[in-house]
């Protein structure tokens, strides 16, 4: 049976700017080889690293909860010690950015997405759709002297089969809230398949009264199914023994430093906040499945964030919270803009 018009539009459009995408991916990754350093000049640190973050809109509108858009988020990760790593993966990461030093990641997301109105069994169309991501990720870290990059490679799944109409309402049966009655709407099963690179500088400001301060400029480009994107973002921090790391980590898209610290003997702490933008050529999660007729809304290109937080670090330990604020995502989106917590504990092992 031939492909309606919209989706060969949509299919079509993907596979023009599929190449210009590529381009753009590689001169990010390209653009990560600079600014080298020698091994021996970063801390000696052996210890894995072990993270969990929750991400929630109920968090930063507690005792009510907004429960809509970007819902909930879970991620559970794992972080090798500095250069704790096989040759091979030594080699390549020699390869692409000189020396330094180099850690592997591995970890798992879950996230949920639903409309507004969740008491409709048929959803509003005009609306986001219900959909559940499940998915793996491997990555690459480089830290040198003043920079960290990052590639990452996630597969997984959107749809049923990522278990967010069982995630979503088995908690709210816990709680005893109303459960979310258009899961039968949701994103059908399409395998999702997203490679990441991100570079982040930290650029010392100064000192006073015993504080010091830094910014942290990033971008970031994705690629796959799940979300094509360019990202560019700033933080500002404020604290003391912010060397320790480079800055609090969120789940993707957003600003995120990364799940690796230092170990010190004093207390580390920072304050922070930052601003970012995205250029979006597709959310799977706004536009929809890329091969079949799924449900969709009107993707906005460009997206805004926001945010504050606090970070601690003590004891082989960071424990971060992170506030943020976006823009609308898509056309129709109410209210404009959508607030949501994340929070974050590391453990050094």
């Amino acid at each position: 049976m031939p492909a309606s018009p919209l989706l060969a539009d949509r299919v079509f459009d993907w596979r023009q700017n599929r190449i210009a995408r590529l381009a753009v991916l590689a001169f990010g990754i390209a653009l990560s080889g600079g600014a080298a350093v020698a091994g021996d000049d970063l801390p000696s640190d052996a210890d894995a690293i072990w993270t969990v973050r929750v991400e929630n809109d109920s968090i930063s509108t507690f005792p009510h909860g907004s429960d809509q858009n970007y819902t909930a988020g879970q991620q559970f990760g794992w972080t090798s010690g500095l250069n704790a790593v096989p040759d091979v993966v030594a080699s390549v990461a020699d390869s692409i950015w000189g020396d330094g030093g180099v850690r592997l990641g591995l970890g798992l997301t879950q996230q949920i997405y639903t409309p507004v109105d969740k008491v409709r069994a048929v959803p509003n169309p005009l609306d986001r759709p219900y959909a559940g991501y499940l998915a793996a990720t491997g990555s690459l870290m480089h830290d040198g002297a003043n920079a960290r990059d990052l590639i990452a490679l996630s597969l997984g799944v959107i749809g049923p089969l990522a278990q967010g109409e069982r995630a979503q309402n088995g908690v709210h049966g816990l709680i005893r809230d109303a459960k979310a009655q258009g899961w039968s709407y949701q994103l059908p099963n399409e395998a999702a398949v997203e490679v990441f690179g991100q570079r982040t500088w930290r650029i010392p400001v100064g000192q006073m009264a015993g504080l010091e301060s830094d910014a942290l400029p990033a971008l970031a480009l994705g690629l796959g199914t799940v979300r094509d994107y360019a990202q560019a973002a700033l933080v500002l921090r404020v604290g003391q023994g912010l060397d320790v790391d480079y800055g609090a980590s969120r789940i993707r898209p957003g600003i995120s430093g990364g799940d690796a610290f230092a170990d010190r003997d004093a207390i580390s702490w920072y304050g922070f906040v930052g601003v970012n933008g995205q250029a979006v050529a597709r959310d799977a999660f706004l536009d929809g499945d890329l091969f079949t007729a799924s449900a969709h809304v009107r993707r906005n290109p460009l997206v805004g964030e926001g945010e504050v937080g606090l970070a601690v670090i003590w004891r082989g330990m960071r424990l971060s919270y992170v506030q943020t604020w976006q823009t609308a995502e898509f056309r129709h989106q109410s209210p404009a803009y959508f607030s949501f917590g994340s929070v974050a504990l590391s453990v050094r092992f």
